[in-house]
């Protein structure tokens, strides 16, 4: 039997497609429930293993319990580019839909921010943020090969007329990194690449404009109410949001977590080395204060895990241990200020290079709010320890058995050359010999001191 021109085995076929093809569309378009909750996270501060390693578990959290969106609050200056590459990585390949915002007013996503923001399914600013400048940064904090993109040469390693060849490189890695997030999420692959390689940045009614982000909201709120029921893509196929009305529900980083966050600024690792080593320094000249050597200690085990967890430069990290050996020897050395200008100008060079690698970081040490103020403290401290140790110079002596000399005391019995007798000083009771003859009660003062025993010679007044 035949139906309508088809055998049997056709209309199985058919209708087997058909099963297949409701099923498949299913899959691709499949509302987020209603009645499930939204997790909330907050990065507020550099893109760091600790941050990466938050938000990554927040994704992997809100999988496994069926949050209906992962909301990710960002206020960044930037950060490690592995970090941010970890995070964007996990993104993409979410089954749960991110939504990166931009907040709150005066907030911005520069440099590893921008990235994470362009990556997100949804892309959202409140009013009075910024995004972008996310070209690296070079020594000193400056941007390398005259801004511009790669030449002829491209890396070749010829530098000619000033060519950076390292940051040329940084720069054309990370401008094709960001191009292909941004022809991924259909945002403006032109604007993200200018603003790796001449690091421009906009605010947010601009970014609209031109296509960087999806919405502008003054509020959680609002931008919910504003994304309800657009369709995004995670990594099993498109859903709907439908987040108006879910259940907030905020995560927060374990203890852990803030730690390795906090000892993660520059700034901090920088801080924490000078204070332990200080620490240290004032234990070794002062042995038995305890609180001194415990502290540096404490510091010094601090900067180390800093140092796990910044890219830093051996070469930076050296140059600064040098200035502050120079400066101590300042101390110790009469050089009239050279050590200590050298000291200085070491210090100063070794912090502007020491966490300086644009091919893997663009967080640097703040030159005026704590490289100066640094080296002023120390400077201060050096100059102030090499004038006390020269006025103690200019001092005469004040201990020992040689400041007897010249003491001036009274004579509790008659001395003659032929034996000794006693005299009173300073609150004690000496033997004492003279070669002159001195009566009971009479002044006299120390020529030299003989062991135990005071050689006196009778002062000319009889009255102390």
């Amino acid at each position: 039997m035949t139906f309508l021109g088809y055998g049997r085995g056709s209309v199985s076929f058919i209708l087997a497609l058909l099963v297949i093809s409701v099923s498949w569309s299913l899959v691709l378009v499949n509302p987020v429930r209603a009645d499930g909750h939204l997790n909330t996270i907050t990065i507020d501060g550099s893109i760091n293993p600790a941050s990466a390693d938050f938000l990554i578990r927040a994704i992997e959290e809100s999988e496994a319990d069926g949050a209906v969106a992962l909301l990710i609050e960002l206020d960044t200056p930037g950060g490690l580019v592995s970090s941010s590459q970890d995070i964007i990585k996990a993104m993409l390949n979410a089954e749960v839909p991110t939504i990166v915002y931009v907040t709150p007013r005066g907030a911005w996503a520069a440099s590893a921010g921008m990235f994470i923001t362009i990556a997100a399914n949804v892309a959202a600013m409140t009013p009075g943020s910024s995004i972008g400048a996310a070209h690296p940064v070079g020594i000193g904090g400056s941007g390398g090969g005259g801004g511009g993109g790669k030449s002829e040469e491209g890396e070749s390693g010829e530098s000619g007329g000033g060519r950076d060849i390292s940051m040329e490189k940084a720069e054309n890695l990370l401008a094709s990194y960001v191009e292909s997030i941004a022809k991924h999420r259909d945002r403006n692959v032109e604007w993200v690449v200018d603003a790796v390689r001449n690091s421009v940045a906009v605010g947010a009614d601009e970014a609209l404009e031109i296509g960087v982000i999806d919405v502008i909201a003054p509020d959680r709120k609002a931008l919910l109410e504003a994304i309800d029921g657009q369709e995004v893509e995670v990594a099993s196929g498109v859903v709907v949001l439908d987040v108006a009305e879910a259940a907030i529900q905020p995560l927060d980083m374990t203890l852990l977590q803030k730690i390795f966050n906090f000892l993660a600024d520059p700034n901090v690792a920088v801080i924490l080395m000078l204070a332990g080593l200080g620490g240290l320094y004032i234990e070794f000249n002062n042995p038995g204060l305890i609180l001194p050597g415990v502290t540096g200690a404490v510091c010094l085990v601090l900067t180390g895990f800093a140092l796990q967890i910044l890219p830093f430069d051996w070469v930076g990290l050296l140059l600064m241990l040098v200035g502050i050996g120079l400066l101590i020897a300042e101390v110790f050395v009469a050089s009239f200020g050279l050590l200590f200008a050298a000291g200085i100008g070491c210090f100063l060079l070794g912090g502007t290079m020491v966490f300086e690698q644009p091919e893997v970081s663009d967080l640097t040490v703040s030159f005026w709010s704590v490289l100066v103020p640094t080296v002023a403290t120390l400077g201060l401290f050096s100059g102030v320890v090499v004038l006390m140790v020269g006025r103690s110079l200019r001092l005469g002596q004040q201990s020992g058995v040689d400041e007897m000399i010249g003491s001036i005391g009274r004579a509790t019995t008659s001395l003659q050359s032929s034996g000794p007798g006693k005299v009173f000083i300073r609150g004690e009771y000496w033997n004492a010999t003279t070669d002159d003859s001195i009566g009971e009660g009479d002044s006299v003062e120390v020529v030299a001191v003989e062991g135990l025993r005071l050689r006196v010679k009778k002062k000319a007044s009889s009255s102390i």
